[in-house]
């Protein structure tokens, strides 16, 4: 029998009533075994359980509990997902685990495959290591949305694509969910001469059958990093090439709103940039429901960064801004958004003759120069090329200014292990993490005391200007 230990109780909860506490261990509710948190949460809705405890001395209670109807117990359990983490049984020829450095810690290179983070977290899963008692349990529990990892549904491209004999037939899963009104959310990771062209013609057109519980598809291109020894042999999209990839989507955007009203399938940031083609306007991306693969972020960006600009020139503290300000800030961006970046600092620069913006990129040596997104740039990357603009002489200012994703989540870390206070005494400059919207990435210019001198509302502005 599975067992849970309780790691807290909440305050004022049912558990904290019935005298509960860290360390007790949960052993079963209504004589059923709870296999994760699938199973807790699903179970604890109804109005009458019988929970099953051993205490920490031993004892073991039976608590009978009378609650309204999907009303918590207040438990939370040392592990979180009540169940060991899935891993993939699959060697994608894309994967980017695959193409990790030796000698990083050893959380990076796991992977999950695991349908229960795909509602917990979002992630993309290729229902490979899943059986049909996994669908029906969605089904009965009405989990949704799952989101997950097509690549194609060419039933013998999609095995040789992921290496895995069982990946065409486990495509079948998409109509049982269908069928269990699922909603769901696809993802087409875009290998060039594999996956393209025809096939995902053939793929997008196909998952369109599932509407309206396939809800979105987002096409990505395939990351890749100098690590690709013994690899299989996949090339990057030209600026031509990711064209193309953008002309088929935009094809089938155009029929399916014609024949739906919604756009359906979409393509991420990285297409238009590479094309050099202009962002779709704010219409086409059905609500940004694809946000988190990169659809859509540089248009909600430039949307923001242009609503803000006019709401501060628009203001009735912009002309005294405007002859006070006078600040030298440095920026760090990931090469892909650059360009982007740089027209926005040059009209900031105009605004404020003042100011003065250094915005550069950073190469990224560490997984090599194809790798282009902010996300994966490591501290030592960051303080060796600021730090050899430093030695020739540049001007820099006090601050440098990096887009928060830059950092593990919540914590001061790069992905290299490199911590915030390792890489400001390095350089000698405070660093500033700025989140991603255009809004923040105003204010971050024009306000020295940014990270500790903000409000969700106007712009906080301030006399203390550092020169």
């Amino acid at each position: 029998m599975k067992e849970h230990i309780i790691k807290t109780v909440e305050s004022g909860s049912i558990a904290e009533e019935l005298e509960l506490e860290p360390g007790d261990i949960l052993l079963s509710i209504n004589s059923e075994e709870i296999e994760d948190i699938f199973d807790y949460r699903f179970i604890i809705k109804d109005e009458y359980l019988e929970v099953a405890i051993r205490k920490k001395n031993g004892e073991e209670w039976v608590l009978e509990i009378d609650k309204e109807f999907d009303e918590d117990l207040g438990l939370e359990f040392e592990n979180s997902l009540m169940s060991e983490y899935r891993s993939c049984c699959n060697k994608c020829i894309f994967c980017f685990i695959d193409q990790m450095p030796p000698g990083m810690r050893e959380t990076l290179y796991f992977k999950d495959d695991d349908s229960r983070l795909s509602f917990l977290q979002g992630n993309y899963i290729t229902m490979t290591n899943m059986k049909e008692k996994d669908i029906d349990r969605i089904i009965r529990m009405h989990l949704s949305p799952i989101n997950i990892s097509v690549q194609t549904t060419n039933p013998e491209l999609r095995c040789k694509m992921l290496n895995n004999r069982f990946a065409g037939e486990k495509l079948k899963y998409l109509q049982r969910l269908y069928d269990g009104q699922v909603q769901m959310n696809g993802q087409i990771v875009c290998c060039k001469n594999v996956n393209d062209g025809v096939e995902l013609r053939r793929t997008i057109s196909d998952l369109s059958k599932y509407m309206p519980y396939m809800q979105s598809v987002s096409v990505v291109p395939a990351g890749i990093t100098k690590y690709r020894e013994g690899l299989y042999p996949i090339e990057i999209f030209n600026r031509e090439e990711a064209g193309e990839v953008i002309d088929i989507i935009e094809g089938y955007q155009r029929q399916f709103y014609k024949e739906y009203g919604i756009h359906f399938v979409h393509a991420s940031d990285e297409w238009y940039i590479n094309a050099e083609r202009e962002f779709p306007e704010e219409d086409r991306y059905d609500g940004y429901v694809q946000l988190e693969n990169g659809v859509g972020m540089m248009r909600i960006f430039i949307d923001e960064f242009k609503d803000a600009l006019e709401q501060l020139t628009n203001s009735k503290e912009y002309p005294k801004l405007r002859e006070k300000l006078q600040r030298v800030v440095t920026i760090a961006v990931g090469k892909l958004t650059y360009p982007t970046m740089k027209k926005f600092t040059d009209q900031m620069e105009i605004l404020f003759p003042g100011l003065t913006i250094n915005i550069f990129y950073i190469r990224n040596d560490f997984f090599g120069e194809t790798i282009t997104v902010s996300g994966l740039i490591t501290g030592q990357d960051l303080v060796k090329q600021i730090k050899e603009r430093q030695d020739n002489g540049e001007e820099l200012g006090r601050i440098l200014n990096i887009p928060s994703n830059m950092l593990r989540i919540g914590e001061q870390v790069f992905l290299d292990d490199m911590t915030v206070a390792e890489v400001e005494t390095k350089l000698g400059m405070k660093l500033v993490p700025v989140e991603s919207g255009g809004k923040e990435f105003i204010e971050a210019i024009i306000n020295p005391d940014y990270s500790i001198n903000r409000d969700n509302g106007n712009f906080v502005y301030i006399q203390a200007y550092d020169r």
